[in-house]
């Protein structure tokens, strides 16, 4: 399958006109293009809520076909949870480094970002009055990049505007986040989706019935993208049975996504040992899907069970799981105890 074929590349909007939901916010964003006058922006919501699509048409809306040359896009937890490794990975930043190899690059992540930030906002904007420097996953910046960047937005405000898009807000220093306007992004309600996704199949000239479109909106809390895959794969599995879509399609493939995800969690929590991703892969969960902290702890509990060979392994692993439940019913906030958790999983 190519990336024609992949229906979230293949249907992602390019205007802001034609993104799902949102209707204020992207006419908010309508109205700043035409002003002339953008500010700073904090594009802040779920995963898939549409913060990226719409920052690459408001800089299509903004600067047409020289949209690619003034609008350059990072990622934040590229920088600060892959580090040097990534870096070297990154055509972009060769001349900056001087290597292809992490362990000849002597200066620090949190230098070598800010003297990044700082080449590309210089770069003068082509037939424009400013550019546009998009840093996506903006929770994952250190305060000491929130501090550099704030500074960095104050020396080139007349010719480079800033759009973070980020999951957490409350995690941004307030003095970067008075710099900006802060725009929320939300899912569209099921209805909307469902009529979004019927539209989808009509172009794809497949026939599916409309309780199915239903079906998956609610299944997805109204999350396009995975919406959109849960629909294609469904799909393409009724296709190579010969039968039409199901419920029972969709709801196993949606299983099948789920039982993933947790693997995943464990095995960062287990065999690699890596917290950002644990807390990446968590937030996925209790956020984005919207998992209590006790079916998390249950939904753990069933992946050992059906993994885990040794059996006095297992059964010590969910003794941790349900001291672990037994701490939630009193506990302030879930995800703390569910990091403690998985930090001290083996």
């Amino acid at each position: 399958m190519t990336e024609k074929d992949v229906w979230t590349l293949k249907y992602r909007p390019t205007a802001l006109e034609d993104i799902l939901g949102n209707r204020q916010t992207v006419a908010t964003l309508k109205s700043l293009a035409a002003s002339g006058s953008l500010p700073h922006l904090i594009l802040f919501g779920p995963e898939n809520a549409g913060k990226m699509t719409a920052a690459l048409a408001l800089s299509k809306e903004l600067y047409g076909e020289s949209s690619e040359q003034n609008f350059t896009y990072f990622n934040a937890s590229d920088f600060f949870e892959q580090g040097k490794n990534y870096l070297v990975r990154d055509p972009r930043f060769y001349r900056i480094l001087g290597t292809d190899d992490p362990k000849k690059i002597q200066r620090s992540v949190i230098t070598i970002f800010k003297d990044i930030i700082n080449e590309y906002a210089g770069i003068a904007p082509i037939d424009a009055d400013y550019k546009i420097i998009c840093i996506d996953s903006a929770e994952s910046l250190t305060m000491d990049a929130q501090h550099a960047l704030r500074r960095i937005m104050e020396k080139y405000s007349k010719t480079c505007r800033f759009i973070l898009s980020t999951k957490s807000v409350s995690k941004l220093i307030a003095p970067l986040r008075s710099r900006c306007v802060t725009l929320f992004f939300k899912y569209p309600n099921p209805e909307d989706l469902a009529d979004y996704l019927k539209s989808i199949a009509e172009k794809e000239n497949v026939s599916v019935t409309d309780d199915i479109f239903i079906e998956i909106s609610e299944l997805t809390n109204g999350n396009v993208s995975k919406s959109l895959e849960l629909l294609q794969a469904g799909l393409i599995e009724a296709d190579e049975m010969n039968t039409p879509l199901t419920s029972g399609m969709i709801k196993m493939q949606m299983q099948l996504e789920e039982e993933t995800a947790f693997k995943e969690l464990l095995d960062a929590a287990q065999t690699e040992k890596d917290f950002l991703k644990i807390r990446e892969k968590l937030d996925a969960l209790l956020i984005d899907v919207g998992y209590s902290g006790s079916e998390i702890l249950e939904q753990i509990a069933c992946v050992i069970d059906e993994n885990e060979k040794d059996e006095k392994t297992a059964a010590r692993k969910i003794l941790a799981v349900a001291d672990c439940d037994s701490r939630l019913m009193n506990a302030q906030n879930e995800r703390i105890q569910l990091e403690n958790l998985l930090a001290n999983f083996d």
